[in-house]
């Protein structure tokens, strides 16, 4: 009997989404799961974080809905129903509805990790969900005119006084200990996968939590980065491919062993949208293989027409990367 690897990809929002999607495929042959963040502060989440002074749901719901039982109508009915966002209605316009069963689940039994791992019994996931911390925290940045800004969507989307600038620090308030179920995880792990996604508000956001850093440091797990294919506005702009590598190098302590990028061409109308509406373009592919890092680069692009989720507050990417080719990516790196 053939035993399976273990996938763990680390991060949250719409670029974890996206990988774990992929990836559901193949759990026939691979242990997957999802470690996702616990500082969010936006949207539906914000508001349910600030209102019932719980831990932020959101990046587990999105990990759980990739990861759901998609095999018939009503498996796929009740995953819609946990994406499901209200357009309408006092107090309910723009919340998850997704978002709202999880904090009623964290309520009735207790905490938010326990309220996850019920919900995944509910949605019959392909794979594991599991948050990065239980401790309550907040986001931190300095950036490089040493203004401090706290709170992850005031990061993620940022005043205009903070776009052009660098972040040269990243931190929570306060300090926070990694989940032992995700310590488990990755020690055990045979990859270990962060990105895509947002460098530094979901991806090293779980990074700067106590402990992650020594576990992945030790693990003798296959560390790969997934290439963002935008560039983010206040985070990391102007910043290529090798840049973020190295931003990873300065919160993990190791550089990652394989990062995927795409070597497609991005669709030109989007290009200039992006540049004409936020004044960003594709990150710049400048890194090179060397006798330490292993480059796979081949075509990720997604075709599909990605909108702007209609009552959404947090602003979404208009160009993504293919779930199952960003899957037979990764995977192809972890036989080889």
């Amino acid at each position: 009997m053939t035993v399976k690897k273990s996938v763990v990809v680390i991060g949250g929002g719409t670029g974890t989404h996206t990988i774990l999607r992929g990836l559901k495929h193949f759990s026939h042959t691979v242990d997957i799961t999802a470690i996702v963040g616990m500082s969010d502060s936006g949207g539906s989440t914000g508001r349910l974080r600030d209102e019932f002074g719980m831990l932020p749901v959101g990046d587990a719901r999105m990990a759980m809905a990739a990861l759901a039982d998609d095999s018939g109508v009503n498996e796929l009915l009740m995953r819609d129903l946990f994406l499901y966002r209200f357009q309408n209605g006092n107090g309910l316009k723009g919340h998850n509805l997704g978002n709202l069963l999880l904090t009623a689940l964290s309520d009735m039994l207790g905490n938010e990790a326990v309220a996850i791992a019920a919900a995944s019994q509910i949605l019959r996931l392909s794979g594991t969900v599991l948050p990065i911390t239980t401790d309550k925290v907040h986001l931190t940045a300095l950036y490089d005119d040493y203004v401090e800004v706290e709170g992850e969507h005031k990061i993620d989307a940022p005043l205009p006084d903070r776009y052009g600038h660098r972040i040269i620090q990243l931190g929570l308030r306060p300090e926070a200990t990694i989940h032992p179920a995700a310590m488990a995880a990755l020690s055990s792990a045979d990859m270990i996968i962060i990105g895509p996604g947002d460098l530094y508000s979901s991806l090293l956001a779980n990074c700067v939590v106590t402990g992650v850093p020594q576990v992945i440091k030790n693990s003798r797990a296959k560390f790969v980065y997934v290439a963002n294919l935008m560039e983010r506005l206040g985070q990391t702009e102007g910043m290529t491919v090798s840049d973020c590598v190295r931003a990873i190098e300065k919160y993990v302590g190791k550089q990652p062993d394989v990062v995927v990028v795409n070597d497609a061409s991005l669709p030109q109308n989007m290009i200039e949208r992006y540049k004409k509406e936020e004044g960003t373009r594709p990150v710049v592919d400048d890194i090179e293989n060397d006798s330490k890092l292993i480059v796979v680069r081949t075509d990720l692009i997604s075709h599909e027409d990605n909108q702007q989720p209609v009552g959404d507050q947090v602003r979404r990417s208009l160009i993504r990367h293919d779930s199952d080719k960003l899957a037979a990516a990764v995977l192809s790196a972890l036989n080889s």
